[in-house]
């Protein structure tokens, strides 16, 4: 009896998935938790293509970071 995929949490179900690699049902239930691409953040690129960084756009994503670890610690 396999157990219910849709109660996991998402770190429950991740374990279970990498115990169970040959199994399709709840990596189908991990991707359909995904947010959806319309509903994602898009950030910019880091760098350019020759790897140079660039400064403003780590800033954005430095702040993004900062504001998401502040919103989990308030909750």
């Amino acid at each position: 009896m396999q157990p219910n995929f849709h109660e996991m949490t998402n770190q429950e179900l991740i374990q279970y998935i990498l115990a169970h690699r040959d199994e399709l049902e709840p990596l189908r239930v991990l991707y359909d938790r995904r947010t959806p691409d319309e509903e994602a953040t898009i950030y910019p690129s880091p760098c350019t293509p020759e790897g140079v960084p660039i400064e403003e756009n780590i800033k954005i994503m430095e702040k993004a970071i900062r504001d998401r670890i502040a919103a989990q610690e308030n909750r």
